[in-house]
């Protein structure tokens, strides 16, 4: 309990699936939360179910897409809690509309990017300052195990995931004088309800999720790992990109 006591933590993609579970678990441990979500209904919700555990949160809608959304969301989460400490660029993911590269549309390639890389982009171009003003701090990038390993059908969210790799380690030299650190979490198949959706209609999603050595992610184990990250214990940790896959990058 309390290793994140004192802290302040915006994360984006809160209002469900791994977001609203760190969320949850970042409260939890004594954080103060900033629930950046496109989803009203969603983003409120996981702001309830924070003050229910007596936890204390707040919902900023926010289009990671949109430099000035995002901008915003930055500047209200300063505004109400004073600072921030930790940056989770969580938002993201893929569609069925992927593909290889000779056949997806285009228009795929550019909403995977957009989401995925750009909106950790714009997460880190406005939230590493106030990092800086902090004194330094943890930004925690999501990338996935289909950008460590040959993962053919969805070269659009490989593309994006595979950037988000590349700035990690990139930022994490450029900001480590700030004592800034900077690190990805890499999983593979988790049960959100998003992901379960695909599973169901999607029959090469679901051979890649019986690869799984040790089951199915669930969400918390994901928000475990960026506990850690967030917190003090990490302190050395930096420019990683730790996968979570249930062993899918070894078989």
């Amino acid at each position: 309990m309390n290793r994140l006591e004192g802290k302040v933590a915006f994360i984006t993609g809160a209002g469900s699936g791994i977001g609203r579970s760190a969320a949850l678990l970042f409260a939890e441990e004594g954080a103060r939360i900033a629930v950046a979500d496109i989803s009203v209904e969603g983003g409120e919700e996981t702001v309830r179910q924070v003050h229910k555990a007596s936890g204390e949160a707040v919902f900023l809608q926010t289009d990671v897409t949109r430099p000035e959304s995002m901008e915003r969301a930055i500047r209200e989460t300063v505004a109400k809690f004073g600072k921030l400490n930790v940056l989770y660029n969580n938002a993201g993911g893929s569609t069925p509309k992927d593909g290889p590269v000779t056949e997806v549309p285009l228009e795929e390639f550019w909403r995977a990017i957009s989401l995925d890389l750009f909106g950790t982009f714009l997460g880190c171009r406005f939230g590493v300052p106030e990092l800086i003003k902090a004194g330094g701090g943890s930004v925690i990038n999501m990338a996935s195990n289909v950008a460590l390993m040959g993962f053919p059908g969805r070269d659009c969210y490989t593309a994006s995931k595979g950037g988000i790799v590349a700035i990690t380690r990139s930022m994490a030299v450029e900001f480590a004088p700030h004592k800034i650190r900077v690190n990805a979490i890499a999983p593979s198949t988790t049960r959100t309800e998003r992901v379960m959706k695909m599973l169901a209609n999607d029959a090469k999603m679901q051979s890649v999720a019986d690869t799984h050595l040790l089951g199915l992610i669930e969400p918390i184990q994901i928000a475990y790992a960026a506990l850690y990250l967030a917190s003090d214990e990490s302190r050395v940790t930096t420019g990683q990109i730790i996968p979570f896959d249930s062993g899918t990058t070894i078989v």
